[in-house]
């Protein structure tokens, strides 16, 4: 079993209610091979909601305390990404999932490379950054 980013599969999860939708990716969903996640819902919140960034690090400088999420209007959301990511990880242990398939350039899903300062940046979003952090394997569709 795997989890994959919702917007992946067609679901209308990102900030601003659209999908990224991935052919490969939903097919799993509809096989039941995988479950869609979207850690800013599991955070608490809404869609559509303010577009965000890390501010001054990426998602393990945000579960270290060196860097905040916040929104393009200066709206913290630091707690909302760190619990979201904390769902998708206890989802993936209880589902005892093989993968987690994420979302490129998201700070909560990137792997690698993160959206920040109307540009790229490396690292890792925050749930990205914490299922590594605990061994989840990760993989990153753009």
């Amino acid at each position: 079993m795997k989890l994959v980013s919702g917007c992946l599969c067609g679901i209308h999860c990102r900030h601003d209610g659209g999908t990224r939708e991935r052919e490969e990716v939903a097919v799993l969903a509809r096989r039941g091979l995988a479950v869609p996640v979207c850690p800013e819902q599991l955070g608490g919140l809404p869609t559509p909601r303010p577009a965000a960034e890390i501010a001054c690090g990426d998602g393990h400088d945000v579960l270290a305390g060196r860097a905040r999420v916040l929104t393009k209007d200066g709206t913290d959301v630091t707690e909302q990404f760190v619990r979201g990511a904390r769902e998708v990880l206890r989802l993936a242990r209880q589902m005892q999932a093989e993968e987690v398939i994420l979302k490129s350039r998201s700070p909560s899903c990137g792997v690698g490379t993160i959206a920040q300062g109307g540009g790229t940046a490396a690292g890792d979003g925050v749930a990205a950054a914490l299922l590594i952090q605990e061994g989840i394997p990760v993989r990153c569709i753009d």
